[in-house]
């Protein structure tokens, strides 16, 4: 039997897609059983990795006896910049993969099999799909990611060692600061897998913007009407939920690096809030931005959609005067019973959605989880100033 074409069956050649299913770090955990072909032994790549980078640190520093106090400012164990780092951030950045790939996935094909697509397109749609795809697995980005993390990434960290500040990892000497041998471990192993990991995410998020962005340009089907108030594209809205786990990650490298200067270096707290609420923002914006390149056509549609229906409802309601109220028939028993005004209400019902329609992909219920996902990782930060009824309060003072 001969197969569907395009036209019929556009979902037969659309290239199925993934954010985070290649590349070469991807092909080296499946061949070292780190992981499955679909993001499976999850909790091996958790443990494993963090403790990879981890457990040398910590062997290393309790051998020159810097693990849990001596001669220095911040012992190992004391480190809450460095075990936020590795033991909370990383992990996230690893579990996110699996976040991102369920929730992503398959929301690409909506635009397919929901209509928003027009058949005209389905070629420039597929050609978005296999170059975000080949980007994905480019060799060339992720030696460059490499390349930058043992140069501008270690260059970075070390300027940002304090001088005359001894901690399990640089020690003052007669030229500077010298590296201790967990220290060595922890800039030339620890520090690049970490960053190498971070900056994989935002080549990714990257990408993906890119993808809207070459949706955005098409032609696509949108309509005021659409229950979710949003043309039909409101799952993207809700696609930002499979991001959580990386702003989750953000807020607690930013939590750790506070905790860090208010317990070693006498800052305050409050003295923080400006980086904290530029964090915040900063990574909300980050992800819900490209969404705002929807907004053009979703304005179009909303106007196109607020004029038709108007003009239908213009129809609608001079008919319905005319043979229920300019006539004698509103005295007889033919108004009982009769659907007209329950189609009435139902014609403005639709006028109401096609006026609460919004001009973005996106509402407040999806902002405020992203802010959520960024913040909680303060939150702790937050009670040993504030008692916990007092920072509810003022939470729900900001948000209302």
């Amino acid at each position: 039997m001969k197969t569907e074409n395009t036209a019929t069956n556009p979902l037969a050649e659309t290239p199925d897609f993934s954010l985070v299913l290649g590349g070469p770090l991807f092909q080296l955990f499946q061949r070292a059983y780190l992981s499955g072909t679909g993001l499976e032994l999850l909790h091996r790549r958790m443990i494993f990795i963090p403790l990879f980078l981890w457990l040398p640190a910590f062997l290393l520093s309790a051998m020159d006896g810097y693990a849990f106090g001596g001669s220095i400012h911040i012992p190992f164990l004391w480190d809450v910049e460095a075990h936020a780092r590795i033991l909370v951030a990383l992990p996230a950045l690893i579990f996110a993969e699996l976040v991102v790939h369920r929730r992503i996935s398959p929301l690409v094909r909506r635009f397919i099999d929901r209509g928003i697509v027009i058949p005209e397109d389905y070629s420039a749609f597929n050609n978005a799909l296999t170059s975000a795809l080949r980007l994905r697995n480019s060799v060339v980005i992720e030696v460059t990611l490499l390349i930058l993390v043992y140069t501008l990434g270690i260059w970075t960290w070390k300027n940002q060692i304090a001088v005359g500040s001894g901690t399990w990892f640089a020690v003052p000497a007669a030229t500077g600061m010298r590296l201790t041998s967990a220290g060595l471990w922890y800039s030339l192993v620890s520090i690049p897998v970490f960053q190498f990991f971070l900056l994989r995410w935002l080549v990714r998020s990257l990408i993906w913007f890119q993808l809207l962005w070459r949706i955005s340009r098409l032609k696509l089907r949108l309509n005021g009407a659409h229950p979710d108030r949003a043309g039909g594209i409101g799952f993207l809205g809700n696609s930002t939920y499979a991001f959580g786990p990386i702003l989750f990650a953000q807020g607690t490298l930013l939590s750790g690096l506070i905790a860090s200067r208010v317990l070693f270096e006498g800052q305050s707290l409050l003295s923080f809030k400006m980086e904290a609420a530029g964090l915040v923002g900063a990574m909300v914006l980050f992800i819900m931005g490209p969404l705002l390149m929807f907004m053009p056509q979703m304005d179009r549609a909303q106007r196109k959609s607020e004029a038709e229906f108007g003009l239908l409802a213009n129809h609608y309601v001079f008919q319905f005067e005319e043979k229920w109220i300019r006539k004698s028939a509103k005295d007889s028993d033919d108004l009982l019973g009769t659907g007209d005004i329950q189609s009435l209400a139902d014609l403005g019902n639709s006028c109401s959605v096609v006026s609460d329609m919004r001009i973005v992909p996106f509402g407040l219920k999806q902002v405020g989880r992203l802010v959520f996902a960024t913040a909680a990782p303060l939150i702790p930060l937050a009670l040993t100033v504030f008692s916990l009824e007092e920072l509810l309060s003022r939470l729900i003072k900001i948000i209302l």
